[in-house]
């Protein structure tokens, strides 16, 4: 049974760990994704969110806030499960992104924001779909930017503007990394070079 103590210092240490990621992000990495993202809405590019498991749902999330907020062309495939699924299941899981961005005329223009723990491994086929991508993207010129953990893997490695959340504790890399791609796209649209309408609450006043 896990006593009362065991579960206080859970509490704070899962917290002390949140505080130094914060303190260890890297803000020129922010500002270079800043400055990226604020390059494909000024040539009038569109972006596309991905993220699978939970990051799915940050994607998704993430488009509502660029488009409302920072005035983007936003979009993310698993918006559309119906062809999510279809081409699952016709075509592989693996190539769903990879065609989805084609169907969609990807080009130069265009930029590529992958939220990921991992962000793909090529040699241990993680993510497949995230690298066909981005494959996808650098065949178009189009720009690739991520919020990744760990190392970053394959989005790190090709991407052009990348943020990655620093690992404090090898047990707790998802759940850190999955909340922070919260705390940093929300700093995105919260920036100044990139926030073009004022959030509900804080235009309403006191």
């Amino acid at each position: 049974m896990i006593g009362i103590v065991s579960v206080v210092m859970f509490v704070d240490d899962f917290l002390k760990e949140s505080l130094k990621i914060i303190n260890s992000l890297d803000r020129a990495a922010i500002e270079e994704l800043v400055d990226a993202l604020l390059r494909v809405r000024e040539n009038g590019g569109r972006l596309f969110i991905l993220g699978v498991g939970g990051s799915a749902g940050s994607a998704s999330h993430a488009v509502n806030d660029f488009r409302k907020l920072a005035g983007f062309e936003a979009y993310t495939p698993v918006d559309n499960v119906s062809e999510l699924t279809a081409r699952t299941n016709d075509e592989g899981w693996e190539t769903v992104f990879g065609s989805w961005l084609t169907g969609s005329r990807l080009n130069e223009k265009d930029g590529l924001l992958i939220l990921s723990v991992g962000g793909g491994d090529l040699e241990r086929n993680i993510s497949p779909n995230m690298i066909q991508a981005i494959d996808c993207a650098k065949k178009k010129g189009s720009s690739v930017m991520g919020i990744v953990g760990r190392d970053g893997g394959y989005t790190a490695q090709m991407g052009d503007a990348v943020v990655v959340v620093p690992t404090v504790n090898i047990a707790h890399i998802t759940p850190h990394t999955e909340a922070f791609h919260g705390v940093i796209w929300h700093l995105l649209v919260s920036h100044p070079k990139l926030k073009v309408a004022p959030t509900k609450w804080e235009s309403m006043g006191r």
